[in-house]
């Protein structure tokens, strides 16, 4: 008699909740076969169980039929949290989300789950071109088009194929972290870091373990993906200042939990902040393809509302290296002209 709907997300599940004999509530995830495949999740939850994260609890599953019955971490979004916040509350959310991800970076037991490989990669790429470009803007490429994004989508799958690699949750934004979490003592390696007096004020400290959403995609992959996508995010900007802030916090405490191994970046922020601008421009020539195609194929079109926010990231990484501008040339006829050209008389 209480089932009512949840939340839905840009897949077919849905979720609904329930209200239990002891005045609590559940989570009903309803995910149809054969468009989903619930056991991924399932696997997911139980790993980051086991790990110490926060996750809905699997209290009982269909798999045949597609249903999972969850423990319920509310309503209660970090998006609109860190949106509403004043800015030295979302600074605190923000950082807390940056070390729940090294943790789970470093204890996230990757056995078993797919590769971010190459024909991955690729296969996430080709969704720009195929629903962006031609379906949602009408343009057909030309040969000599079609090369510069063939090598452009070379260097990017050489720079992430370049990472050491973690287990990657794919989508690890404010949108797909909950503030029902919980507080925790923080392991030496997880405090947070800084000069001398933030690092004695951290002894002894607690950190917030936020409820996590959206894992069962989770691969093996890039260290830098799920710092590009909580920094760049689908639903929010922030100043560049900012996070080139949160992902040096990252890095340091990357570097110091062993994660960036002997990469370049280990000792380099220079280094990984290419790495992280270069992998989150993967992601979001895939988000504009994917939010195309939820217009087109899938009948969401309020996703679409949000493709210049990642036509602006994109323009701003291509300016930003040598290698990436040719991507300028093949996104203006879809955003209008992004450069100027002058006349010098010297």
């Amino acid at each position: 008699d209480t089932l009512a709907p949840a939340s839905a997300d840009a897949s077919f599940r849905r979720y609904l909740r329930v209200q239990a004999a002891d005045g609590g509530s559940r989570i009903v995830m309803d995910a149809p076969p054969p468009q989903e495949d619930v056991r991924p999740f399932i696997d997911i939850a139980g790993r980051i169980a086991a790990a110490g994260l926060h996750a809905p609890a699997v209290l009982a599953s269909d798999a045949g039929l597609g249903f999972v019955l969850l423990t319920d971490l509310g309503s209660q979004l970090y998006l609109p949290a860190v949106q509403a916040a004043a800015p030295a509350e979302a600074d605190r959310l923000m950082r807390e989300a940056v070390t729940a991800l090294v943790h789970w970076q470093r204890h996230m037991d990757g056995s078993g789950l797919p590769a971010y490989d190459d024909a991955l990669l690729r296969r996430e790429l080709a969704l720009f071109p195929d629903w962006c470009v031609q379906r949602e803007h009408g343009i057909t490429w030309t040969a000599t088009q079609q090369a510069t994004w063939d090598k452009l989508c070379n260097t990017l799958v050489a720079s992430a194929l370049d990472q050491p690699t973690v287990v990657v949750h794919r989508d690890w934004m404010p949108r797909n972290l909950m503030m029902a979490g919980e507080r925790r003592a923080a392991p030496s390696s997880l405090r947070p870091l800084g000069g001398q007096a933030e690092r004695s004020a951290a002894v002894g400290a607690t950190i917030f373990n936020p409820g996590i959403l959206d894992f069962q995609d989770a691969v093996v992959g890039p260290v830098t993906y799920d710092i590009a996508s909580l920094l760049r995010d689908a639903f929010h900007s922030w100043d560049e200042a900012q996070e080139i802030d949160w992902a040096a916090r990252w890095w340091q405490q990357a570097r110091d939990a062993g994660l960036l191994g002997e990469h370049a970046m280990a000792s380099d922020f220079g280094e990984c902040w290419r790495a992280l601008e270069w992998m989150g421009l993967q992601r979001h020539l895939k988000v504009l393809g994917i939010f195309c195609r939820l217009k087109h194929r899938d009948g969401k079109p309020t996703y679409a509302a949000d493709l210049p926010r990642f036509f602006a990231y994109a323009t701003k990484v291509a300016l930003r290296y040598r290698e990436l501008k040719p991507l300028i040339g093949l996104i203006e006829p879809m955003t209008g002209a992004l450069t100027t050209t002058a006349f010098s008389l010297r």
